[in-house]
């Protein structure tokens, strides 16, 4: 490995140093600082000129570690997605080759978070420094918002994309940048899944939260508790077929998601919303009434026996098979919304299940209500309605996800004639969905008890990518720049001219989005 290391540091070198014996291009004047980049990086700096990508431009990767050449082929086909180009990745060096990029695994102390970069463009080459692989990431989607969607074929005489020169040091505000996909209300296919991964990573999201279960549907293979998917997997709302993942397929979309840097947090939600749940086993329910298959939208009406052992007996098996496919260290119990659980039995509840995810090696988060309960300062918290209960947890040393349902909520209406959503936490347009900062959302939060923000998508109206693209975008890309780039950086008027240089993009991913008039969009 060392000797592999040293021959790429010789070959990226001699190719270095070769540069200034090719064909020198007249590139036009251009400014890296006024690319439309979202999130917004710390610090752009630029020199003026461009990088000509084209087919006799190559990729090497630093050795010590093979996660930055998988980068590299990630980098390498996504380039071919967009240009056509076959770009090679820590090829032979005796093949042609006027330009390079370089993919460094660096030691640098001015890459003070694991998911830092250093971008560095000159007229023949590009340098991506980071301490990570994940970090090398992200910093490859700064590269891939650089590359134009067409070739200048008037500087050569072969297709070139041009891309402005400078330099790029950035970093996140936020360690945990996530958004919450409700696949419970409503079953999404893997494939659907897997589009929502793809175009979180490419805006350097790295948390996917999966809302497995709820009323109306249990969405994960559960091989000790059959039923759950046999009978709970069966409904959805509006009486649809629903679905599940298989345990394969849910490695297949962790392992997915993985390769994109981003983390699978999965939910269970407890001990309200169970009604699937209990339909399944009826021995699990606590509310009383007869069990019956549900697909409509009320909500706080089931609830689990919070005093019955063989209550925690299932859950040890059922968080104990999740918990072994999700690598992950985070296990979410929901904990909303139980209103007819008795606040005894809820803090009970709450209380017994955090020993079990702990027994299975995660870290458990919960909806802010389980501050009620006397919870480990390593559980964490999740704002969605109540500040004081978000306080109270911090107060106890747990960490805070800020994911306000008046500003975050992916499921609330644009505006009154908005298709798809809801309006009960009010409407959120474009604009005031941005216009908010997470780190004074709650007067009196510490920023160092933020662990970051999340923006849920829950699914009451939605039943395909169509309309959850409808939901989530663009909303969606101002919450990863939110999550991303420094409070100091957030201006709506800078965001929606950038905002408005995402359409390319987003047809080329044949994403369904909101064209809110807030915004000029570019047209073809």
């Amino acid at each position: 490995m060392i000797y592999r290391s040293i021959l790429l540091f010789v070959a990226v070198i001699c190719l270095a140093s070769c540069q200034d014996k090719k064909e020198e291009i007249n590139f036009p004047k251009t400014d890296l600082a006024k690319a439309p980049l979202i999130p917004k990086p710390i610090k752009t700096i630029s020199t003026g000129s461009a990088f000509g990508l084209d087919a006799n431009t190559v990729i090497y990767t630093s050795g010590t570690d093979s996660e930055f050449e998988k980068v590299g082929v990630f980098l390498s086909e996504h380039i071919k997605k967009k240009t056509g180009l076959d770009i090679g990745v820590n090829s032979s060096t005796e093949n042609q080759s006027d330009r390079l990029i370089y993919i460094n695994q660096s030691d640098s102390v001015a890459l003070d978070n694991p998911e830092s970069y250093q971008l560095y463009i000159k007229k023949d080459s590009i340098f991506l420094n980071a301490k990570t692989a994940a970090g090398a990431f992200r910093g490859i989607q700064t590269l891939r918002q650089l590359i134009p969607e067409t070739s200048n074929d008037t500087l050569t005489d072969h297709p070139l994309w041009v891309i402005p020169t400078g330099k790029i040091l950035d970093g996140p505000k936020f360690g945990y940048r996530g958004s919450m996909l409700d696949v419970a209300r409503h079953f999404f296919t893997v494939e659907e899944v897997k589009k929502y991964i793809d175009a979180l990573a490419y805006y350097k999201f790295n948390v996917l939260h999966l809302h497995l279960s709820d009323d109306q549907g249990w969405r994960i293979e559960i091989k000790s508790w059959p039923k759950l998917t046999e009978v709970g997997g069966a409904t959805e709302v509006g009486g649809g077929k629903g679905g599940f993942y298989t345990q394969e397929q849910y490695k297949d979309l962790v392992a997915y998601a993985a390769d994109r840097h981003i983390t699978i947090v999965p939910e269970i939600d407890m001990p309200g919303h169970t009604n699937a749940a209990s339909v399944s086993y009826p021995f699990l329910n606590g509310n009383g009434k007869e069990i019956k298959p549900y697909t409509g939208t009320r909500v706080g009406f089931s609830t689990f026996d919070a005093r019955k052992d063989t209550v925690y007996s299932f859950l040890d098996d059922v968080i104990g098979e999740i918990a072994a496919m999700t690598p992950g260290p985070y296990f979410h119990i929901g904990g909303d919304e139980s209103h007819v659980t008795k606040k005894s039995d809820y803090i009970h509840f709450v209380e017994k299940v955090e020993k079990i995810v702990q027994k299975h090696g995660k870290r458990m988060i919960g909806w802010n209500e389980i501050a009620q309960a006397n919870i480990s300062s390593n559980s964490i918290a999740q704002l969605w309605n109540e500040p004081k209960n978000a306080l109270k947890a911090a107060e106890n040393g747990s960490k805070i996800i800020i994911s306000p349902a008046k500003k975050a909520y992916l499921d609330m209406q644009y505006d009154s004639i908005s298709e798809y959503g809801l309006h009960w936490a009010g409407y959120i347009p474009v604009d005031v969905g941005y216009k908010w900062n997470p780190e004074t959302y709650v007067e009196g939060l510490p920023k160092e008890s933020i662990l970051g923000i999340e923006a849920p998508l829950w699914s009451e109206t939605i039943s395909n990518s169509s309309e959850l693209e409808y939901l989530a975008f663009p909303r969606l890309i101002g919450y990863a720049e939110l999550g991303w780039s420094p409070s100091e950086h957030l201006d709506w008027e800078g965001y929606r001219e950038r905002l408005a240089a995402q359409v390319p993009y987003l047809k080329a991913m044949q994403i369904n989005y909101y064209p809110t008039k807030l915004v000029d969009w570019k047209k073809d």
